[in-house]
């Protein structure tokens, strides 16, 4: 089988050595993608996926699949199902927080200093810290309930969410609100 894959990158040249996909699975991939629901723009990124999918199964000391063009659309297939799982999260999440931003908020409420002063720092918060700083303060959701919702790890979520803290209070102080 080795000899097989070996005859068939011969023909392509150096470039092809360092490429696990030829064109021609490229672009199953690419088809594999777009008719799962995966955006256009996002086609490129998920190309990349299987790739590195690809290298990081042969780099683990397994064996290459034997018919590359089938496993590489499984694991297209697979990605977009997760490219659907993490914008339907993402699209529930906004529905929560959209949803206590009404129940909790009266219109005055936002002409404070203060008020104002903490939007401004979030909004200067890397995406990743006002995510969890907003579903943790604002969503009062536990570090469990973030880490589940958002798929990672509740120590990356406590790392986050202590930095995200720190900055704000640090341009609080800054700002003299507080």
């Amino acid at each position: 089988m080795a000899v097989l894959r070996r005859k068939a990158r011969r023909g392509q040249g150096d470039a092809g050595r360092d490429d696990p996909l030829d064109a021609a699975q490229e672009r199953r991939v690419r088809a594999v993608l777009a008719l799962g629901g995966v955006p256009q723009a996002d086609l490129p990124d998920g190309v990349q996926q299987v790739r590195l999918r690809l290298l990081e199964r042969t780099a683990g000391g397994r064996e290459a699949p034997r018919d590359v063009s089938a496993w590489a659309a499984v694991v297209a297939s697979n990605l977009a199902m997760d490219w659907h799982r993490a914008r339907r999260r993402q699209d529930r999440l906004g529905e929560r927080l959209a949803a206590l931003r009404q129940a909790d908020h009266p219109s005055g409420e936002d002409t404070s200093v203060l008020s104002l002063a903490v939007a401004q720092g979030l909004d200067e918060l890397p995406d990743a810290q006002r995510q969890v700083l907003v579903l943790r303060f604002f969503a009062d959701l536990p570090v469990r309930g973030i880490a589940e919702e958002l798929g990672i790890p509740e120590g990356t979520v406590k790392s986050r969410l202590h930095t995200a803290v720190r900055a704000l209070r640090a341009r609080l102080h800054e700002d003299e609100v507080v």
